[in-house]
């Protein structure tokens, strides 16, 4: 039965990432390469939500592989979270930028854009019902919890969700990259963060 179980939920999600190829839901489909849809366990005890692709994301169509996805990774490692056991997507499943040159540079999603991809958001949270889902960003947070919040006001502890788990708030790894002040404090920050997260994740089986 586990196993059927298994195959059934698989199938479901393919399907899912399948539609969501061809999304049309904004007009961000427009200019990006491709959709990048998540990745990762699909009975993943940790769900992660970052803001959208970067560039290299959106070349390659798969989340979190740029720079940020390079400190995200080094954060977890120090934390002791497995990222191939966890399941890793966006709030926004296209790039939105800006052309400078040849360069393409990051523009963070609006509201509208949001709201349009936070279907397929909640599509993924329905087929994986991960006990512990985390936002990466203000961004991801709008996407998580269906309105603006801060940061700071969620970061640390969890939040029930109305379709069940816990929600949690931290920064993004692009924040890092940027942050001037303090970086060094900023990222242990994080890597706490990731740490609490674990072992709730684990704790909640």
């Amino acid at each position: 039965m586990a196993a059927r179980t298994g195959d059934n939920r698989e199938k479901a999600w393919a399907s899912v990432r399948a539609e969501a190829m061809h999304c049309t839901r904004c007009d961000l489909y427009k200019c990006a390469t491709q959709t990048v849809f998540g990745e990762g366990l699909l009975d993943a005890s940790i769900l992660f939500v970052g803001e959208q692709p970067g560039d290299q994301e959106d070349l390659a169509g798969r989340p979190f592989v740029g720079p940020a996805g390079q400190m995200f990774d080094r954060a977890l490692a120090e934390a002791g979270v497995d990222r191939r056991r966890t399941y890793v997507t966006n709030a926004v499943k296209h790039f939105k930028f800006v052309r400078r040159g040849k360069r393409r540079i990051h523009d963070k999603p609006n509201g509208g854009e949001i709201a349009a991809c936070r279907w397929w958001l909640q599509q993924e949270l329905a087929l994986i019902r991960p006990p512990v889902t985390v936002a990466l960003g203000a961004t991801a947070a709008r996407a998580l919890f269906g309105k603006v919040v801060t940061i700071s006001a969620l970061r640390g502890r969890g939040h029930d969700l109305p379709e069940g788990g816990e929600g949690w708030v931290t920064v993004h790894p692009s924040f890092l990259l940027r942050v001037r002040d303090d970086r060094e404090a900023e990222y242990a920050k994080f890597v706490a963060d990731l740490a609490r997260i674990g072992r709730r994740a684990a704790s909640l089986g």
